[in-house]
């Protein structure tokens, strides 16, 4: 079988790891450092002790804090301008997968005459960037572990940039940074990371390989194992530490192997409503699931055997089905709310979204069953 596996060169993981970021900054991102990071981080104390590592290790660090979730494109030419006002010699991120997004795009293309637009889609992207560390806070995106940062459009669009180039030089993983998360985020995210790993077992790219199932695999054990705990006991640093690499894990399968379906579904909710990605994705997976298992049953009913003890054995429909059912449930038991009204979207923007959620093909084309506007409308229609 041929195929291609990438990822983030060094991975540190440990609880206290971000006292590490001084030491680290020095010796690979040089001497003046943009971290980039969101402004209730900023206000909730949790860069501190980043930035005290960094200055003790006598490393010129400048914060940009007006990271917003979904980022619209005037947030990272802001970050851009903000890296090229200081001569950055490299970039820190650190916050959610918004964060970690602007971040990367800032060290793509601080250096770089290259448009940001002229940027989107698959290895459009150019030049050399800035040596790159990424500190995630929650443990939902895996995007320290991608080659993809995500961008709003005017048009309320998601646009992605995916390149090699984006993958950081660094992927610091300290659990201590997520454990002031609460309990509706440490859901939301931990839904969106087990989603990864579903997409990414039962994607049809070619890419897909042994590799990036396996570690699908893998991310589900832990994060299956230990969602419930981290949701409902956030100090457990055990749990929150499994809930981080289930997620980076995660990343670094659909980082190889893509998503489909719900994730270009749950783009238009994110564009259009600014709701967390975490939350949309959740709000899509049953029905999204429901209309692939037909094409991957028996994917899911091996999954489902990794992440429920209570699983059935037998027939694959039957188990894939169970998996739907018990997944829905866990969001559901977490607080994640379950349909589209619940979160004020309203019947008459349906087909809006599903016009727009056709505009995803760099996602559709991985999706094990090929979908159809009227497709999308219709598990719109259901989730509703």
């Amino acid at each position: 079988m041929a195929f291609t596996f990438s990822t983030v060169p060094t991975i540190i993981s440990a609880p206290g790891a971000i006292a590490r970021l001084g030491e680290l900054a020095k010796s690979r991102l040089g001497g003046r450092i943009l971290v980039v990071t969101d402004p209730g981080l900023v206000r909730l104390g949790i860069i501190e002790r980043g930035l005290d590592s960094l200055r003790k290790a006598g490393v010129e660090a400048s914060v940009f804090d007006k990271v917003e979730a979904d980022p619209p494109e005037a947030c990272v030419m802001a970050a851009i301008e903000a890296a090229r006002a200081m001569d950055a010699t490299g970039i820190v991120g650190l916050g959610g997968g918004s964060s970690l997004d602007v971040a990367k795009l800032a060290a793509l293309l601080a250096k770089s005459p290259q448009p940001l637009a002229a940027t989107y889609g698959v290895g459009k992207a150019t030049g050399a960037r800035l040596p790159l560390l990424l500190a995630p806070t929650t443990a939902g995106t895996g995007s320290e572990a991608t080659a993809v940062a995500v961008v709003t459009t005017t048009g309320a669009d998601k646009m992605g940039t995916v390149s090699p180039l984006l993958l950081p030089d660094i992927a610091l993983l300290d659990p201590e940074l997520t454990l002031g998360l609460p309990p509706a985020v440490t859901a939301a995210t931990g839904i969106d990371a087990m989603l990864h790993a579903i997409e990414a077992f039962t994607s049809i790219n070619p890419n897909n390989n042994p590799v990036s199932q396996a570690l699908a695999r893998e991310a589900l054990r832990l994060l299956g194992a230990n969602i419930r705990t981290a949701v409902e006991s956030g100090s457990d640093i055990a749990a929150r530490d499994a809930m981080l690499n289930g997620s980076l894990l995660a990343g670094m399968a659909f980082a190889n192997a893509s998503v489909g379906a719900v994730h270009a579904l749950a783009y238009p909710l994110g564009g259009h409503y600014h709701l967390p990605h975490g939350l949309t994705n959740a709000l899509v997976m049953p029905e999204v699931m429901r209309f692939n298992a037909p094409t991957c049953a028996a994917q899911y009913a091996h999954l489902a055997h990794i992440v429920f003890d209570d699983a059935p054995d037998g027939d694959d429909d039957r188990v894939a089905a169970f998996f739907i059912d018990a997944l829905a449930k866990l969001s559901s038991d977490l607080g994640v709310p379950a349909r589209l009204r619940d979160v004020n979207i309203t019947e008459n923007a349906l087909s809006m979204l599903a016009s727009d959620a056709m505009k995803q093909t760099r996602l559709l084309v991985n999706n094990p069953r090929p979908l159809t506007e009227d497709d999308a409308l219709a598990i719109y229609r259901r989730s509703f």
